[in-house]
């Protein structure tokens, strides 16, 4: 790979299974063409083992983004090597969809009482669900602020005590803080000059 450029490296994790033991195995490519850049086994899946694994790759090609799921331990990483880090977007597209299919149907009953509680009527919620649903397939920079405006409606839904389960509006509240957390990472992506721009 001497002399190869690969302004946006994509990370990935997957396992192989030997003699009945699972191994995890780090595979980078650039972003924009798929080329193979290494695949390597790896100590564990751990923010420390995925940055002794990257860190020289990245170095070696000149990367200035890292994409990857969005696994907390690839943020930390992207964030200890300086790198701009873009979240595979069909990761959080699929996870929001199925999430939403999950929320949908207990927010528009609010058979706990949750939403009505701190405000929101049932059919609030289900627009917000549905809102967030076609953000995600939209993520334009820009629309965090609409994020903000909807998590703001669900700040008073409260964690559940220990031994209870969460209720509908706290649900709804996680889902929204988390996708609000992480638009900026959702939203960057390499413009294929190397440049960081945001669309």
């Amino acid at each position: 790979m001497e002399g190869v450029r690969v302004p946006a490296l994509g990370s990935e994790v997957t396992s192989v299974k030997v003699k009945g033991k699972w191994y995890p195995i780090g595979v980078a490519v650039d972003a924009v063409s798929g080329l193979v850049v290494c695949v390597e086994g790896l100590e564990g899946e751990d923010a420390q083992s995925l940055k002794e694994w990257l860190q020289p790759v990245a170095e070696a090609v000149g990367a200035e983004l890292l994409v990857t799921d969005d696994a907390d331990a690839f943020k930390q990483v992207a964030d200890d090597l300086g790198l701009s880090h873009q979240v595979c977007k069909s990761h959080v597209q699929r996870n929001t969809e199925q999430l939403v299919e999950e929320l949908r149907s207990p927010a528009k009953e609010d058979r706990d009482g949750s939403l009505r509680a701190i405000g929101v009527a049932p059919e609030q919620a289900v627009a917000d669900l549905d809102r967030l649903k076609k953000l995600a397939r939209e993520r334009q920079p820009e629309q965090e602020k609409e994020l903000e405006t909807m998590l703001e409606r669900y700040l008073g839904a409260s964690p559940p005590r220990e031994g209870e389960k969460a209720s509908v509006a706290y649900r709804i509240r996680l889902l929204l803080l988390d996708r609000w957390n992480l638009w900026g990472r959702l939203t960057r992506i390499g413009d294929g000059r190397g440049e960081m721009v945001n669309r």
